[in-house]
């Protein structure tokens, strides 16, 4: 089986949809697979392409044992959306570059990962150039997400691009979810073709890992990831005093509000919150498990999205305060596996906060490590996928 993965966002970008497809592709490359990649050159979430790729209009690479090619793209980290949508564009117009590359590599399948949906019509046109079958993996709904960010309204451009949606949906030969509402909402509008996978969690990774506790007194919460808008962690330590709850809140990652949340930091030492930088892939296990807590915020109600997150804090053995809606909600809830409220509702959160600091967490901890070893286990999924894309390409 020959596969290769068209993406704007990859390694050694920062983020969940790089790790998950990094994870991916190492998985089925382990079962046999011959894995490719075409991407962007690294950008994210700096919106600026990452020193070592600059001045550079396309660059193939060994990255983790896989064959990359890289092309150039405009990138940008705009809070305005033209800036954004260029960005995208100019990369869905320079991946059709790749085909002589594609061609040499004669897939059988061609994974695309969406959003960008734009993107998914250059992996169209390129399965047509190559008589490969178009697999388009969903991880987030457009344009359906960005109506409920508010990066768009209903209206004409939303009909576009939900045309261009049904478009791609309608020419790929297996669509796969990243949850199970993304997979019904696809069914719903007449795709059968459809497959759960998720992202779930390596468990052996962080079996490997000896957990040694961070505070030596009181419980210690831990949020790693984009420090944006959508996760709201600068509003949380504006809302949530935690040094006088006995807590201690430790903040990893970068994103628009890392110098805000520096600074109101360094103005409020007795909130005992602390940055403590980027953490890369690697060091995920280690970095989770001297925590008691994970904090997993969102500010809005996104349909279909069920944070990584969620994976990593079940087999570290970590409660997770969620804010949040939807699937990511319910699994946490049905599993018993820490405290919900909905998105941006302080006033819940701080008291899920203070129940969190008075209870006994062994059963939550026993609870997350099973499900990571059993139903939410990565090499497991990654096996049913790898069987799932074999019967695709025996079909005619």
């Amino acid at each position: 089986m020959k596969i290769i993965l068209l993406t704007q966002y990859y390694r050694p970008e920062m983020g969940a949809p790089q790790s998950r497809l990094l994870e991916m592709l190492r998985g089925l490359k382990q079962l046999g697979a011959e894995v490719s990649v075409v991407t962007a050159m690294p950008n994210y979430p700096e919106g600026r392409i990452f020193e070592p790729f600059r001045a550079k209009f396309s660059l193939r690479e060994l990255r983790d044992g896989i064959d990359v090619k890289r092309y150039w793209l405009y990138a940008s980290n705009s809070k305005r959306s033209m800036p954004r949508i260029f960005s995208m564009l100019s990369f869905s117009a320079m991946s059709l570059l790749s085909l002589g590359f594609c061609r040499k590599k004669r897939p059988d399948i061609l994974i695309v990962e969406s959003p960008p949906l734009t993107l998914a019509i250059s992996a169209w046109i390129l399965a047509r150039l190559t008589g490969s079958k178009l697999v388009t993996n969903v991880s987030d709904l457009w344009p359906l997400s960005a109506l409920e960010l508010g990066v768009i309204s209903r209206g004409r451009m939303y009909k576009v691009l939900e045309g261009v949606e049904r478009f791609v949906y309608k020419r790929s030969t297996a669509i796969l979810g990243q949850s199970q509402e993304i997979v019904d909402y696809i069914r719903e509008r007449g795709f059968n073709n459809s497959y759960l996978f998720r992202n779930g969690v390596d468990y052996e990774r962080f079996e490997a890992v000896p957990a040694v506790r961070i505070a030596a007194e009181g419980k210690a919460i831990v949020y790693a990831g984009l420090l944006g808008v959508a996760q709201g962690i600068l509003n949380i330590c504006k809302s949530i005093d935690f040094g006088s709850l006995g807590l201690q809140f430790h903040i990893y990652g970068a994103g628009a509000e890392k110098q805000e949340l520096i600074d109101f930091i360094e103005k409020n030492p007795d909130r005992a919150i602390v940055y403590k930088g980027v953490v890369q892939r690697e060091e995920i296990p280690a970095m989770l498990k001297q925590y008691d807590a994970a904090l997993i915020p969102l500010t809005k109600m996104i349909y279909g999205a069920v944070p990584s997150k969620i994976y990593e804090a079940m087999a570290a053995g970590l409660p997770v305060l969620f804010s949040g809606e939807g699937e990511g909600a319910r699994i946490i809830k049905e599993n018993k596996l820490g405290w919900v409220n909905h998105p941006a509702d302080m006033a819940a959160l701080e008291a899920n906060v203070r129940e969190f600091a008075l209870a006994d967490n062994e059963t939550i901890r026993r609870n997350g490590i099973r499900l990571a070893q059993t139903t939410f286990n990565r090499p497991n999924q990654i096996e049913s996928l790898f069987n799932y894309l074999t019967t695709v390409i025996s079909e005619q």
